[in-house]
């Protein structure tokens, strides 16, 4: 009352000042109004961080303007044009009548409201880097390559990780995970299971430069060879050193033990540089380990970037024999480890397993040489005065960075006390400093790397009370930092649009695929991963792990594959809308190959197009042909128009094959491999069919009291070797959902932490075909399953057949369908046995897959077994069978997948028991009937762990088929 009535007393005695009252009035009103709405406000899917209020209400009468300020939070929601303009039509109601014909302006962090229109309206069909652009040489590229990437990523330089890793806890004094132990492992190990052999993979595939801040290899053993090599021999220079000189900067140098904080191996050596030189006859270095262990291995290089340092430094990988041309950009990048590839290498000191340097270039400038590593190798970062005792692969950003020659301040900003803050900020330094410098990130100090986006993949908490529905997905950005703007002054809504691209895509693709995955929504929020990177930057939250519904999709092969080509879909379309430029996207792989032997006596390999129903600018343009002869590795390939190609080939000797297909989108990840081996004067030819095929998760108990992976019972199978499993699931109990203790629901032991699990690397039926060449006495061909049942190759052909199994079997749970023998491959070994055909089977499911009655009779009638029961291989001690004892692979281990179950076949009907295992149980099967003969394994024969023992086994096996 005393307000009111000074108001008006105010205007009996100072008519003139009527106007500003009434406005002081009217505003005071109007922040009241617009605070409550701002405070009331519901935006669909946000979860606020603080809820929004009204920060200030600007109103400038001359120039007829408002300005509305709610405070940040207010853009954390996702808005669409016609969202926006609900909002102005709400805020305009809530302005006096004075102000409503007024221009309205609603600002958060500086930008108009519009701008945070998450369907981008007004950014939709702008390249937003306008000029901004590099169209220098890539920092790697694979010269090698038999075909270009015009419409793909090439020369996109793009930085991704995966979530967190092992860490030093000072406080405890010890070294443990960031993420609870839940359903057989957790957050810092399964992210790496996509974005190892799936994200980053395709990625490359598509022609970009990815690096991670993390170690990317799974490889323990690590070699490195330097020039400062006293305790790392291998390394030479050609002409004895007297074209090479000493860099005036500092390298790596290699020291036998730990190191401890704030130590940087690259400043403790020296490095060697050379002048370039355009002709043929050049100096070169070499870097020659021994390796004591034949593998894959990552092969990262080192050097110093200095003044008339060239773009084209010519690098050449020898491995097993096969030459692979690298170019690297020594004007960028010095200093640290950069990443060439990863390569097949074999055992021991060779030329054929090395890295070679040479001073050729069609630049006139210098070439450094520094040091080369082979392999991830064991963390080797000492805190608390010890190590975490575990691959490298494994540990937390902070520590990689370290042993890549970062300065400390990048991985270290609390002085060594919070390595786990540390881990979280070390990831965005990482890029900025490598980035510094470049066209994308102008305003640091660096070494020039043009890298233009970050990706975090996580994987966060979360899950449903019922333990029946999804989690689902959801982005993470940050706008509201440094004015909503980047180094190099574009707008931080570039974050917000790579990240709606992210979850609107991958909801869309999951399904497609898979059918209603769970979407919840974009945070807009201040986190490290997203405020620190110079470059457009998201979080991708894929799932939860601490949901099994989420997980039990998760955990399965076909889709990580599903989930990672989706993310890689929408970098490649994000980065080329960024600068104007269409996208095409990699194919499928090749499927159903097959080799056999023309008329010419010679191969004959075929496959099939596998098109992507998705996306039509997949289709393959052509493909590439892999070859490895003999001992030595895949060459770099050839182009291939066609379906299908003959090749000649020596008798005696040894192919193997595996297919890609191309178009200007990039590479699509390869076929199953396929073997052939002809022998000169034989008249026998042997068809060894692949139908292992299984990728899956491990078993899934999921009812009304229990939910789990139960991988005592089945581990599953990966696609290629993993490192992701932490250990055993222990507790079962749903009514213990969300407790994050021993008894909790997916609580998991630590057994298999930093253990490397071997999977399906597509190749089981190779060992057979050269277990077969072995004996020396016949021709041996192989093929897919697939095109067995398609008829693409016909058992009638061949006077034996080797059906391959592996760990083939039907899992209910499986996301696709896995059976050791279709009706369609029971009916043509059926038709091939009546006709005299001789038929080998192996497999770790033979019977334990075919229980139906009808399918039970099937085997008794064709392979003249009967099913009495599965048992733990565990607890044998080998198999004694043809005259010999031997083993197999029996726990998971990283050399070689593991039957970790077997079969009890007896026989039936006339057959007799040919092998037994450590217990008397029958481990195979022999049939001699008048019309045909079959010998049936109840384990995988290629699980043999001896070689020789293959042979002389496989060599007994065709003498009683085939005589």
């Amino acid at each position: 009352m005393l307000y009111k009535s000074y108001f008006v007393f105010a205007l009996l005695l100072f008519p003139g000042t009527q106007t500003f009252a009434q406005n002081a009035v009217y505003q005071e009103k109007a922040k009241k109004d617009l605070n409550a709405y701002f405070v009331s406000y519901q935006a669909k899917q946000t979860d606020f961080s603080s809820q929004p209020r009204l920060k200030e209400l600007r109103i400038d009468d001359k120039q007829r303007k408002v300005t509305v300020v709610p405070d940040p939070s207010f853009a954390q929601q996702e808005l669409n044009d016609k969202q926006i303009g609900k909002i102005y039509k709400k805020v305009r109601h809530l302005l006096p009548k004075v102000y409503r014909d007024y221009d309205l302006s609603i600002v958060v962090s500086g930008l108009p409201l519009e701008n945070y229109d998450t369907d981008f309206t007004s950014l939709s069909g702008n390249s937003l880097w306008g000029k901004i652009h590099y169209d220098g040489q890539p920092w790697v590229s694979n010269a090698s390559r038999p075909f270009r990437i015009t419409h793909g990523l090439y020369n996109r330089h793009l930085v991704v990780w995966a979530s967190h890793g092992r860490y030093y806890d000072a406080k405890k004094g010890q070294w443990q995970w960031q993420r609870p132990p839940l359903f057989g492992t957790c957050e810092d190990l399964f992210t790496e299971t996509i974005v190892l052999p799936y994200l980053i993979p395709m990625l490359e595939n598509a022609g970009a430069v990815v690096y991670t801040p993390r170690e990317r290899d799974l490889q323990t053993e690590e070699y490195i060879v330097d020039n400062d090599g006293v305790n790392a021999p291998g390394y030479s220079e050609s002409d004895g050193g007297k074209q090479w000189y000493n860099c005036p900067r500092s390298g790596f140098a290699y020291r036998l033990g730990n190191y401890v904080d704030g130590q940087n191996p690259f400043k403790d050596g020296t490095v060697r540089m050379a002048k370039t030189t355009k002709k043929g006859d050049g100096t070169y270095t070499l870097w020659q380990p021994r390796f004591h262990k034949a593998g894959r291995y990552a092969v990262y290089v080192s050097y110093q970037t200095v003044d008339k340092s060239v773009d084209d430094a010519h690098y050449v990988v020898f491995h097993k024999g096969q030459a692979t041309e690298v170019r690297v950009n020594q004007q960028m990048g010095g200093g640290t480890w950069v990443y060439l590839g990863t390569f097949d290498f074999g055992e021991g000191k060779s030329i054929d397993n090395c890295v070679m340097l040479t001073n050729q270039s069609k630049r006139r400038g210098v070439v450094t040489a520094d040091a080369v590593r082979f392999g991830g190798g064991m963390g080797n970062i000492s805190r608390g005065g010890v190590t975490s005792g575990l691959p490298r692969v494994l540990e937390g950003s902070r520590y990689f960075c370290q042993w890549a020659g970062a300065p400390y301040n990048i991985y270290s900003s609390r002085g060594g006390t919070d390595d786990y803050a540390d881990d979280i900020n070390s990831r965005s330094r990482m890029l900025n400093w490598l980035a510094g410098g470049s066209v994308y990130v102008p305003t640091v100090e660096g070494e020039h790397v043009p890298f233009e986006l970050s990706l975090a993949v996580h994987s966060d908490a979360g899950y449903a009370p019922n333990g029946k529905d999804l989690v689902g997905s959801l982005a993470i950005c940050t706008t509201n930092y440094n004015d909503g703007q980047l180094s190099s002054g574009l707008t931080r809504q570039a974050s917000k649009m790579l990240a709606k691209d992210l979850l609107d895509n991958l909801t869309r693709d999951l399904t497609y695929k898979y059918g209603n995955w769970a979407r919840r929504y974009i945070w807009d929020r201040n986190y490290s991963e997203t405020r620190v990177p110079e470059v457009p930057s998201a979080i991708l939250e894929m799932l939860s792990h601490q949901n099994f519904p989420d997980m039990k999709l998760a955990q399965d092969p076909h889709f990580k594959f599903t989930l990672a080509r989706s993310v890689y879909k929408t970098l490649a379309r994000y980065v080329n809308t960024m600068h104007g430029r269409p996208t095409i996207i990699e194919p499928l792989p090749p499927k159903d190959p097959a080799v056999t032997i023309n008329n010419r006596q010679q191969a004959h390999v075929s496959w099939v197009v596998q098109d992507d129903p998705q996306e039509p600018s997949a289709h393959p343009d052509y493909f590439v042909l892999y070859t490895a002869i003999g001992k030595g590795g895949y060459d770099n390939g050839q182009k291939v128009k066609t379906t299908s190609v003959d090749l000649d080939v020596k008798p005696g000797v040894l192919y193997r094959f595996k297919i890609t297909a191309i178009n200007r989108g990039g590479e699509s990840f390869p076929s199953e491999e396929i073997a052939l081996f002809t022998q000169s004067g034989s008249q026998k030819s042997i068809l060894v069919v692949n139908g292992f095929h299984r990728l899956s998760a491990p078993t899934v108990i999921d009812n009304n009291s229990q939910q789990g992976f139960d991988m005592k019972d089945d581990i599953g199978v990966s696609y290629g070797p993993t490192i992701g499993w932490l250990g055993y699931q222990q507790s079962f109990n749903k009514s213990r959902i969300g407790r994050e203790s021993s008894d909790g629901l997916g609580y998991t032991d630590e057994s298999l932490a930093g253990k490397v699990i071997a999977g399906n690397n597509l190749d089981a039926s190779t060992a057979h075909v050269e277990a077969i060449a072995g004996s020396g006495k016949y021709n041996v061909v192989s093929c897919s399953s697939h095109a067995v049942e398609t008829r693409r190759v016909a058992l009638h052909d061949f006077d034996a057949v080797d059906m391959v199994l592996g760990l083939e079997k039907y899992s209910p749970d499986a996301l696709v369908y896995d059976k050791t023998f279709t009706d369609n491959i029971q009916k043509q070994l059926t038709a091939y046995t009546k006709s005299g055909g001789k038929l080998l089977v192996s497999g770790a499911y033979v019977g334990a897959d075919m229980t139906g009655s009808k399918e039970s009779d099937w085997l008794s009638g064709t392979l003249k077994v009967n099913y009495s029961g599965s048992l733990r291989t565990d607890t044998l001690q080998g198999v004694n069978g043809l005259q010999q004892n031997f083993d197999f692979y029996r726990t998971p281990n990283a050399d070689h997948y593991a039957a970790t179950h077997a079969d009890i076949l007896q026989p039936a009907d006339g057959a007799v028991c040919a092998m037994q295992y450590s217990n008397g149980y029958s481990a195979a099967v022999a049939y001699k009937g008048n019309d045909y003969r079959s010998f049936t394994m109840a384990f995988p024969f290629e699980c043999i762990i001896d070689k020789n023992m293959q042979r002389r086994l496989m060599t007994g096996i065709l003498n009683f088929l085939l005589k």
